[in-house]
């Protein structure tokens, strides 16, 4: 698709992937630094050290399985948080031409960073995450945020590759309720949702799906062999305030004159 076909497409049905946003050595890179921050975690966790708080563990483990990916005395981490404050290889990722480039395209082109983080679906581990829109949990107005996932390994259903249901960012922002992790009970409260058209989104290690912040969005566990490793990075342009009191400080990844960080003051619902 060129930029256009692009911009079209997202705008009508809520996501766009993009084959081969990394390069295989990009790709290998981030797998080695993913290797790298394990190691960290390990370090942290066992000394105190403050940034653990940077690192979630997996909360539901399959203690007679193991993720041979990762040797034995390494922490079963689900989630890494600030990544660029980790991590120059994720920090430099964020800031990628290719993905900035699409992010203007489909947003504008002064870019703000909301989130960097790394997801994991560890072998035979990795939890499941129920139906929801991420602007349900973001303090941001107007819900207008995009959501880069790039895979890190390749996504598939056994693994637990995201699930989307196309053009459910037209529906509003609504209530999710309770979101379970658990691939052994309901994974959301809502019982109304129309699954028919729900649908796997599969990608190639290197590759992306970008999504709107409204989109309908959730992912089956891990119960095979292979991992999931996943970088995500959430974009906003100055049209979107944030919600609630005091200030927040982001990082620019593109326009804003050059500056490197935007302070922010929130501003009453």
């Amino acid at each position: 698709m060129n930029e256009n076909d692009q911009k079209n497409y997202f705008e009508s049905e809520g996501y766009l992937i993009v084959e081969q946003l990394l390069s295989e050595d990009e790709v290998r890179s981030c797998q080695n630094e993913i290797q790298t921050l394990h190691q960290k975690a390990k370090g942290y966790f066992e000394t105190g050290d403050q940034r653990a708080s940077y690192f979630q563990l997996e909360p539901y483990m399959d203690s007679e399985k193991t993720d041979e990916s990762q040797p034995n005395d390494y922490p079963v981490l689900r989630k890494v948080e600030r990544t660029g404050r980790l991590s120059t290889v994720f920090f430099n990722l964020a800031r990628h031409p290719k993905l900035v480039q699409t992010v203007r395209n489909l947003i504008g082109r002064d870019l703000l960073l909301f989130r960097s983080t790394l997801m994991f679906k560890p072998a035979f581990h990795g939890s499941a995450h129920g139906l929801h829109q991420d602007s349900a949990y973001w303090p941001m107005n107007p819900p207008s945020l995009i959501t880069v996932s790039i895979a890190l390994n390749d996504a598939t259903p056994e693994n637990g590759c995201l699930q989307v249901i196309p053009k459910s960012h037209r529906w509003g922002l609504q209530d999710w309720g309770r979101i379970s992790r658990r691939h052994d009970e309901p994974l959301t409260d809502r019982t109304d949702i129309d699954l028919s058209n729900q649908i796997h989104v599969p990608l190639k290690a290197g590759s992306a799906l970008l999504f709107h912040s409204l989109m309908v969005h959730g992912s089956s566990a891990n119960q095979s062999p292979t991992p999931r490793n996943t970088a995500l990075y959430a974009y906003f342009p100055p049209s979107v305030r944030m919600n609630g009191s005091g200030q927040r400080t982001f990082e620019v990844i593109s326009g804003f004159s050059g500056e490197s960080e935007v302070t922010l003051t929130a501003t009453a619902e």
